[in-house]
This record gives structure tokens, sequence and C-alpha cells, in this order.
């Protein structure tokens, strides 16, 4: 009788993991939905249109007939189980689209026929290389009218590279697909399908030696022999089948589904995933093992956070067996959580399972201890293992938010939260410098989504503009500053004269106050009040209420009066001393410059640079990054960088991206300070 260890085993190596990414339109929601029903998971097709997909479930994608986030789900097809993720196609949801590769062993990037290779395709490929993934292509709506499918293998292959070969070839205009790895004869809308036959096997046995000799003793070697060198030529990149199919009509759907499970690897046979040990210098390369008898290694892909359901993590199990009420840590947490309930998705269905192995895709609900890329475990040896950081695009484009209602700050801050948990694009953060709550998203459509959700499923309204730029007011001269603040009102007056000299620092040097008065002119308790006022007008700015920077302060003369001078008087007179000062001091606004670096396609680079140039940029340098990609290096003006992603999204079709962080101030324009002085309205602080 097999044992229990056994049978866990041969139940691993019957489990296929894959992930389709690539372009929006492609067609990925609706052949995952073709997937479904060929295997019997489903009892119909569902319509994009009709908003009833398996995978497109959230009202959200309903209404905008688009997948916005990735959506798992799980068939079964030849004794052999297959996870399945759908993952959105829009850059804006990168953040959705790329944990997905953690969880699997293959990346199809699904191709519209259509419309040919898009730039998400290319990113998606680079992405999943990097991860060293097996990686295949599908080429979906085979059937569209007017498509050279000939023409498009010949560009797929031109980018990508001659190791994209065809498993199988359209045939009948589209209507079908003929398999041309086990099939060595017969006939396709290519033409016989003898020499791509040819052209796989020459591949696949290019990695093994011993398979060399024998097709080259014997002409052809039975693929059905070539399930090791095949996987070891998936894993190596070497080989990037092809797959042609029809979401509209169901062609190929069929023979993929074969593909997946006779050709794909299982999780014993691909790339092991980049785990680490430990932090920082001391981190070392670990390797999970596939092994269901060993302790448990599981790592937290996606978090979904529902207002009615609660948190939920989704997980794939690298090593060992979860089983329902065991004991997992989170991370390096020293408190275990209980599994209650283990599920396997089915888009918003959950089906409770009652253990998972390595190659499972699950999810446990209700732990509000779980988050986004936790690894989980149940041996203490294992708290400071974690996966290799995934490089997600920067979110740069910004949005400030505030509550409509008037003392909501906080709930939105908890809302925000709860949004930005499920998406590692997405970073709420309160900017001290303009006392503004900025949402940062990849693009305006990325927080357009964010701002509906907070709407619709949270009921909580907001009001959103641009962030404020953070400028800052400075002094360029040395100046002296005076006031006497006298006030009588039938009781005890007030009375203060502050004398001041003021200079400007080196930038980034701050602020410096010192005191140099003699003889008590000011008594020594008045000084802290004159320091008070002085800082009131660092705090709100003098010309364009901005907060004043690198600028040395130091009062050295005034008067008082025995009876009327008070603090207040004091701080009055020192501010209005300062004020008077700056006026004097040849003021300057500030202007945040930021260091810039984008990505582009060589095709671009004189159009982005240019583009640069004229929003006062300078460009510091370029540098290739390889596949015909090229970074820019500059330094730009934060201000001139609104809306940036749609201008650099126009000049490059979409394959530019771009991030920043803080250089230095700079001073602005005369023209610049002029409208910003203009547009400020001192406001009588008496």
């Amino acid at each position: 009788m097999p044992s229990r260890s056994n049978g866990l085993a041969a139940e691993m190596q019957a489990v296929r993991t894959l992930a389709l990414v690539g372009a929006a339109a492609a067609g990925k929601s609706s052949l995952a939905e073709n997937l479904l029903y060929k295997a019997g998971a489903i009892a119909a097709c569902g319509s994009i249109e009709r908003g009833s997909t398996v995978s497109d479930h959230d009202p959200l994608e309903r209404r905008m007939q688009h997948s916005l986030n990735a959506s798992v789900m799980h068939l079964t097809h030849a004794g052999t189980r297959i996870h399945l993720i759908d993952t959105p196609g829009g850059p804006d949801f990168l953040g959705q689209s790329l944990p997905a590769l953690e969880a699997v062993e293959t990346a199809a990037v699904v191709i519209n026929a259509a419309t040919g290779i898009e730039p998400m395709a290319v990113r998606m490929m680079e992405y999943a290389a990097s991860r060293h993934l097996a990686r295949m292509i599908i080429v979906n709506k085979i059937d569209s009218q007017g498509v050279s499918l000939a023409g498009l293998l010949a560009d797929i292959q031109a980018t990508f590279g001659r190791e994209c070969l065809p498993l199988n070839l359209p045939d009948g205009v589209g209507r079908q697909v003929v398999d041309c790895f086990f099939n060595r004869f017969g006939q396709s809308d290519f033409g016989p399908v003898e020499a791509a036959h040819r052209a796989l096997v020459e591949q696949v046995v290019e990695v093994d030696a011993a398979f060399v000799d024998r097709y080259l003793e014997e002409g052809d070697v039975d693929p059905a022999e070539l399930h090791a060198p095949l996987e070891q030529a998936l894993r190596e990149g070497h080989l990037i089948p092809v797959c042609f199919v029809s979401s509209r009509s169901g062609a190929g759907v069929a023979e993929l589904l074969d593909v997946i499970v006779k050709l794909l690897p299982d999780p014993t046979e691909a790339n092991p995933p980049d785990f680490i040990m430990g932090e920082g210098a001391e981190a070392k390369p670990m390797e999970a093992s596939p092994d269901p008898s060993l302790h448990v290694l599981a790592h937290v892909f996606k978090v979904t956070v529902d207002p009615y359901v609660g948190k939920m993590g989704i997980f794939r199990v690298h090593q060992g067996t979860v089983t329902r009420d065991s004991q997992l840590y989170i991370g390096d947490g020293r408190k275990p959580f209980k599994v209650g309930h283990l599920f396997m998705l089915q888009g918003k269905d959950h089906v409770e399972v009652s253990h998972a192995v390595p190659g499972d895709i699950v999810a446990v609900a209700k732990v509000e201890e779980i988050h986004f890329d936790a690894v989980l475990h149940d041996a203490a040896e294992d708290a400071h293992v974690h996966l290799a950081p995934l490089p997600f695009p920067v979110p740069v484009h910004g949005l400030a938010v505030e509550p409509k209602r008037h003392g909501d700050e906080q709930r939105a801050w908890e809302i925000l939260g709860k949004l930005a948990a499920e998406d590692p694009c997405l970073r709420i953060e309160h900017v001290a410098a303009t006392n503004e709550t900025v949402l940062y998203g990849l693009g305006e459509l990325h927080l357009r989504i964010v701002l509906e959700r907070l709407r619709e499923v949270y009921r909580f309204e907001v009001q959103t503009r641009p962030p404020r730029i953070a400028y800052r007011e400075t002094v360029s001269a040395p100046a002296e500053g005076h006031h006497r603040h006298k006030k009588q009102t039938g009781g005890a007056g007030q009375f203060a004269e502050v004398f001041l000299r003021i200079e400007p620092l080196a930038r980034g040097a701050g602020f410096q106050f010192a005191d140099e008065v003699r003889g008590g002119a000011i008594p020594g308790q008045f000084i802290p009040a004159v320091e008070k006022g002085v800082r009131e007008v660092l705090a709100y700015g003098a010309i364009a209420g901005y907060p004043v920077v690198d600028v040395r302060v130091v009062v050295y003369d005034g008067k008082h009066h025995s009876v009327d001078s008070k603090d207040i008087a004091f701080a009055t007179a020192g501010r209005k001393a300062f004020m008077a000062a700056i006026r004097e001091a040849r003021p300057v606004v500030l202007e945040p410059i930021v260091q810039v670096e984008i990505a582009v396609p060589e095709h671009a680079v004189g159009d982005v640079t240019s583009d640069l140039s004229a929003r006062r940029g300078l460009v510091t340098g370029t540098s290739g990054l390889g596949g015909g990609t090229v970074a820019i290096g500059g330094q730009v003006p934060e201000a001139e960088l609104a809306s940036y992603q749609s201008r650099l999204n126009a000049m490059t079709s979409g394959q530019g991206r771009y991030t920043i962080a803080l250089s230095h101030y700079e001073a602005v324009p005369p023209a610049v300070q002029q409208t910003l002085v203009s547009q400020y309205r001192v406001h009588d602080e008496e």
C-alpha cells in the first residue's frame, strides 16, 4: 500500500501553475474562461461584455470590461490540477500582474494576433526571464480577419529570439490547430509541419549531448523520450514554445490543455524560487525543496481586504504540506495562527480543501497579521527567510487627497492603508512639507480606479487635487530689519523693539539663530519670544507663503518697557523685523529638483531628451539597458513633471517608464517667482 508521503509526492507532480500575462485586450480572461469550460470546471463560457467571466468578478472590472486584479482559478485535466492566474494587462496595474510571477512555474505571454506584439508583452517577457521562469507564448484570436500569422511568428522570433518555436500551427484558416511536436507529418496553414517538428526536436536535443548523437545517427528522436531535455530547455530559456488558439471559437484550447499537462514543468522540474536566508550583508541564498514531507515554506503573493469578509492572504506552497488546522508563522512573527479553513479560489468563489502540496495556490481568510510578500512557515529556523524582492516600478504619479467631511482624516488614512496593502505599487504618504496626504500610483488610471474603489466599496468620499510642490524661500544677500511694536488699549499696553540682521547660509544648512544683544537692551527672558516670532515666518513664509530655509538670524539690539513689554510683544516685533529684513535681502523662491531615470526604447531617445530640455531639465547621461532599451539620466524641476507619464507614453508608444528622487533645491526663474509671489496673499495676522 503506498505511503501518504508517496501519495503527496505523486499529487505534487500532477500540479501545473500558469500565469496569463501580456497586454490589455489580448484575450487573457476569455482564454481562461475557455480553459475552465473545456476542462469541465464551469458549465458554460461567460462573457466579458456581460460581465459573467470567472476571473473578472469585481464590479469595477465588469463595468470597465477590463481586468484590474490578478484572479486565481483552478481546473483539472487528464488527472492534473492546473492553477491558473489571469492578470491585468494595463501598465498601471503591474502591482497586480507582477506578483503572479512569484506563484507559478510558467509565464504564458498572450499576444493578440490582430494587434501583434505590444509593449506590455515585451515587459512581461523580460520580468519572467529575470525570475528564471519557463516562458511560453500564446497567440490568441488566430481567426481574426486579415492577419498574417506567419508574419507574426517571424516578428515574435525577431523580438524574443529564434528559440521561440511553435508547438502547434494553425490550420483551416485558424479554425483548428495541428500539433508539430509529437506529430512529424501533416499540413497546416503554414504548409507541411515537418519543418516545424524538426526545428523543435533539434532545439530540445541540443541541451543533451546523448540525444544529439542519436538524432544525428537516426534522423529523428521519439518526442515521448524528450521529456527531461525539454524541461531543461524550458528552465534554461533555450526553448520558448509558441501555441496558437482562439478564445472566441475555442480553436486550440483543448490542445493547449494537453500542452500544459504533457510539456510544461511541474514543481519538481522548474527553477527553484529565489529564497534568501537572513538580512542585509548576512543574507545568503537558500533553496526550497518541492518536497511535501519537509517543513512548510509558502509565499504570500496577493492580499485582498474586503470590508465584509476581512483580509485574505493568497499564497503559493513551495515546500512541505499545509493542512487544515495546522499552525503557521508569518515571517519573524512569534505567534502562529491556526489554519482554520484552507481554500482554493475559483475567481470570487472559495473551494475548501483539506491540504495543499508544493505547487498549490491556496488562501486563508481573517488573518489580520498576514501581509503581501510574507513567508509562511512552521519551523523556527525559517523566521528570517524571504523571497528576493521583485523589481516593482516606483509609483511617482501623485494625487493629494482629503476627506470631504472634516474629522474623517483618521478613517481616510485607515481605508487608504487597506487599499495600499492590496497593491505593492500603491503608496500613501503624509508629506510634512506641504501638510498633505498624497496617494502615489503608476498612472492616472491606476489612481482613478483606487478612488472608485474607495467610493464604491468603502462608501467613503474624498476630495482630490494635484499635490502641492514643496517650494522653499530663502535670501541671497545680508540685510537688516527693525520693528517697534507699540499697542495701547486702555489698560496694560504692549511694547517691544527688535533690531536684527540676517545672512544667507549654504544650501541645506537649515536655520541658525544667535543672540548678540548687549547691556540688557532686550532682557534675556524675551529672547525666546523673539525667536518664536522669527520661527513663525520660517514656517509660513515671507514672500510666497513657503517655508524659509538656509538663513542665519542675529538679534543684536532692541528696547523694552518695564511694564508693557511681554512675550507676545517681542514675538510680534521679532516676526515683523524678520520679514522686513527678508524683503531687503533679495529673497528667492527655491524649487525641488529631482533626479530622474527614464527607460525608453532606442528610437525614442531623441524625443525624450528634447522634451526634458523643454521642461528646464538637464540630461546627465545615457546608458544601454539591453533589449533595445536605453536609460536616460537627468535632473528636472519637479513642477515640470505634472502628468509626465502621459507625455512619456505618447513619445514611447507606452513603453517608457521613469523613477524620481529628490536631488536638491535651486532658485526658480524670475518669471516663475513673480507668478508665485503674485498668487500669494498676505493674511493680516493681527
